[in-house]
């Protein structure tokens, strides 16, 4: 009995011997059967997470995110705990345990398979998901299922465990676009994920198993009934304690969308840098890279660009009048509506329901009129809430009949709303104010006039409502702000400040056309012969012609294209002096940075550098400068001669070929940026009766400085209109018109609930687009001290007389110093009396101002 068991048990260790070796032999077969089918593994090592593009400001903030995956790559030292934890209970408890195929999830999946006939997944460990995530389908396949064990195999030997979890945590999908557990804390918390409870962490932990279906947005109960699965599990393997799954538990879902946690609005940008990333890149690499792209712009200036904008957007459309609501949900239908509004007044669901489904605009809420009292009335906004509109926010609503008309202002709120009227509203002044989409289009743009780094730009009303960029792609006439490149010219061509111009009506017939070209000032007002200071700042229109007529148009084109205008956009005829040139506002801004900067012609840009993924500078920009002491210094070093310059101006940091060109002399750029700052203080003396304004005079009220300067522009009918000009190491240019370029902007009355400074009259440069750039420059140069006058070199000046623009004796209200380039000044008296003072001067008193 006992030889014949010793022989049973001999036969079944042979039997097993050989049933294992065969099955060795079988895995071995497999293997080399499916190696040469197998990736190679060890990219895991070095692989690079698709992740997004993001743009910042040059202060940091995040301006945009691009990309369609949103990933935030985290270290494994970076994960807390208790996230951990809750993926490897919920996931794989033997992680730390196994070598990458966890034996018994493997018998368990077997005798699920032979006892129901289904494919189950619990025999997938986290490693053999990382395989089947990095490197093979989901397909359901036996040969996928041995494919992915092999390959789990040789990641276990080729990564530690931590390294493994953390490719694991960074790359699960775990539904709406988040890509790994930092990007899924943002999505659903709009937090960082340590600043997770344990719920939250529960919740994302449990979204692998069905991230689109199942997660918290799209199904919370099922969602909910997940995390606390998760929960379960956690407190099973001992990882939490019963009152902490107790409070857990308890917790509701709290997670909503949040979209990528923007710092900075600024889209217009960050739309020009995602087109020049995709430009250098390729689609593919610039969405998926992980990019860091660090522009020029800096936050606060672009606050103030986006806020000065939108301000005297919606002060222009209140001027013009209140064109109505959206539609009438109940009661009386408005003339122009095509829909019968309902007899019944709508119940709070109704409105809730009608107002979730509008598109909010920038600074604009929806809201539907609840209730009218004689000065004020109630409205409904989309969260639910009840506010009132006062007297004051309401009041400015008079009839807008056209462009050119305005209805009588409303004596009681009963004559501007209705209940039922679906209206817009804004936050103003710590108020509500009823408020309407504007019509009007604007742009904005500052840079930097000693390199060209772009600070603030701002392409139109709402990103939203038209991502047409107005500041790079929209060419408008220039109007009056033509001027200074025509006066430019002229001071090269025989011209100084004070050449008297005749200031008179001209009537030129042409042939052609068998009509009078009678060019026009505005305000209809000649005075004979002009300074050309005053003529610059006054923007006096006969006097431009005359100038472009003595000097030639071919000159003065030649001459504007210095400033980086193209030819093909200056026409050649004597209208081109009133500012018949389209360009668009960012080569406007460029070109007046000449005037800022000492004559150098920058070149505009808006990527300072790019960072890979890794953090390392891939690209720093490298701009043009515009530095007249590195150009003097240049200059001394080539002629040989032995330097005069300060020590600072010989150690200038920038070789020859980071200078910016010089296209006019320091001398030339150093006139017009003084007869730009007349534009904005004037001349004479007021007490004295020899007083005068330059056509921005408002921004003299506000600013109270005299270091900026700049120059009105408006076009026929007002079609455009412009303000540009200068302050401290900025300019900037405001541009306001409509996008149909037939539509005029029109005048405006009184209006007696108005602000004590309303504009009123036509609109025009100084009254439409400078308020904007009066109050940007307002907002920045707080805290900026004022800079004082530098003459350059080859300047000097000279007391002339008023009203002959010829050197003077006379020291009263009738004399003013001008400024001239060295031996241009005029030698010619105005009277022949003794001389009371020296008639050349090298410094200047406050009267130039």
């Amino acid at each position: 009995m006992e030889t014949r068991n010793v022989k049973w048990l001999k036969r079944l260790l042979i039997t097993l011997t050989v049933l294992g070796l065969l099955g060795v032999g079988a895995l071995a077969g497999l293997y080399l059967w499916i190696a040469p089918t197998l990736p190679g593994v060890e990219s895991l090592k070095t692989v690079q997470l698709q992740t997004p593009m993001r743009v910042y400001s040059a202060d940091g903030l995040l301006m945009s995110q691009f990309g369609e995956k949103r990933r935030i790559p985290l270290r494994y030292d970076e994960i807390p705990q208790p996230l951990i934890d809750a993926v490897l209970a919920t996931e794989d408890a033997r992680f730390f345990e196994h070598h990458g195929v966890d034996p018994i999830g493997v018998v368990r999946a077997a005798v699920v398979l032979i006892t129901t006939g289904r494919k189950a997944q619990g025999a997938s460990t986290i490693t053999m998901q990382v395989a089947r995530n990095f490197f093979l389908t989901r397909e359901k396949t036996y040969i996928r299922k041995v494919k992915e064990i092999f390959l789990a195999l040789e990641i276990e030997r080729l990564l530690s465990k931590e390294e493994i979890l953390e490719l694991y945590l960074n790359r699960s999908f775990l539904g709406n676009r988040a890509y790994g557990v930092g990007a899924a804390a943002q999505v659903y918390y709009g937090r960082d994920v340590n600043q997770l409870t344990l719920a939250e962490m529960a919740m994302i932990a449990g979204l692998p198993q069905a991230p689109s279906a199942a997660n918290p947005i799209r199904n919370p109960e099922r969602a909910m009934a997940r995390r606390n699965v998760v929960l379960g599990r956690m407190l099973d393997v001992g990882s939490i304690s019963r009152s902490e799954f107790d409070e857990a538990r308890q917790q509701p879902v709290t997670a909503r969308y949040h979209g990528a946690e923007i710092d900075l609005y600024a889209p217009y940008i960050a739309e020009m840098v995602r087109d020049q990333m995709v430009a250098t890149y390729g689609e593919e690499a610039a969405y998926t890279s992980g990019f860091d792209i660090y522009t020029t712009v800096r936050s606060d200036q672009q606050q103030a660009a986006q806020r000065a904008l939108l301000d005297n957007l919606f002060a222009y459309d209140a001027r013009h009048g209140y064109r109505g609501p959206e539609t009438r949900l109940w009661g009386e239908p408005l003339p122009e509506q095509n829909t019968t509004p309902d007899a019944e007044t709508w119940s709070t669901e109704q409105i809730l329901n009608h107002l979730k489904g509008i598109n909010r605009y920038r600074d604009l809420y929806p809201a539907v009129v609840l209730n009218v009292e004689e000065k004020q009335a109630e409205v409904m906004t989309a969260d639910g809430k009840t506010v009132t509109l006062p007297w004051e926010g309401i009041n400015w609503a008079r009839q807008f009949i056209t462009d050119t008309r305005q209805g009588n202002s409303p004596n009681s709120a009963t004559e501007v709303l209705t209940p039922g009227d679906q209206i817009w509203i804004r936050q103003h002044d710590g108020h509500w104010w009823l408020s309407q989409v504007p019509e009007v289009s604007s742009a904005f743009v500052a840079l930097d006039p000693e390199n060209g780094a772009i600070r603030a730009l701002v392409g139109g009303y709402d990103f939203g409502q038209s991502q047409y960029n107005r500041v790079t792609q929209a060419k408008r006439q220039l109007g009056s702000n033509i001027k200074p490149f025509l006066y430019s010219s002229a001071l090269e061509n025989g011209f100084t400040l004070s050449t008297l111009v005749n200031n008179a009506p001209i009537n030129q017939w042409d042939r052609s056309q068998g009509t009078a070209w009678r060019p026009r000032n505005s305000p209809d007002v000649y005075t004979g012969p002009t300074r050309v200071r005053q003529g610059l700042a006054q923007s006096i229109n006969v006097m431009a012609v005359r100038v472009i007529r003595d000097i030639g148009v071919d000159t003065f084109i030649d001459h504007a294209t210095k400033f980086g205008f193209d030819r093909a956009d200056l026409p050649r005829n004597e209208s081109i002096s009133l500012g018949s040139a389209s360009v668009t506002p960012l080569e406007n801004a460029r070109a007046f940075a000449v005037f800022a900067n000492g004559g150098f012609l920058i070149d505009p840009y808006f990527i300072e550098r790019i960072e890979d993924h890794n953090g390392n500078q891939i690209f720093t920009a490298q701009p043009k400068i515009a530095c007249l002491e590195c150009k003097a210094a240049l200059a001394q070093e080539q002629s040989g001669i032995e330097s005069t310059l300060p020590e600072f101006a010989q150690q200038c940091p920038w070789p020859e070929d980071r200078l910016a060109p010089q296209i006019i002399s320091e001398q030339n750029a150093f006139l017009i940026h003084e007869t730009l700052k007349s534009v904005i203080w004037g001349g004479g003396n007021w007490s004295q009766g020899t007083g005068w304004n330059g056509t921005a005079w408002r921004a003299s009220r506000l600013l109270k400085r005299h270091d900026i300067g700049g120059k009105t522009g408006t076009t026929n009918e007002a079609r455009d209109t412009w303000f540009t000009g200068f302050a401290p190491h900025l300019v900037a240019t405001a541009w306001v018109g409509f996008d149909d370029h037939s539509r005029q902007l029109g005048r405006t009355r009184w209006n007696k609930y108005g602000p004590q400074d309303q504009i009123t009259a036509g609109e025009s440069g100084a009254k439409t687009a400078g308020p904007a750039w009066n109050q940007f420059m307002f907002d920045v140069l707080k805290g900026v001290p004022e800079q004082s006058t530098v003459i350059p070199e080859g300047i000097v000046t000279a007391r002339i007389d008023r009203a002959t623009g010829k050197l003077s004796n006379r020291t009263d209200a009738s004399s003013r110093f001008e400024y001239f380039i060295e031996g241009t000044a005029p030698t010619e008296l105005a009277d022949v009396a003794e001389p009371e003072a020296p008639i050349f001067e090298q410094e200047v008193s406050e009267e130039l101002f």
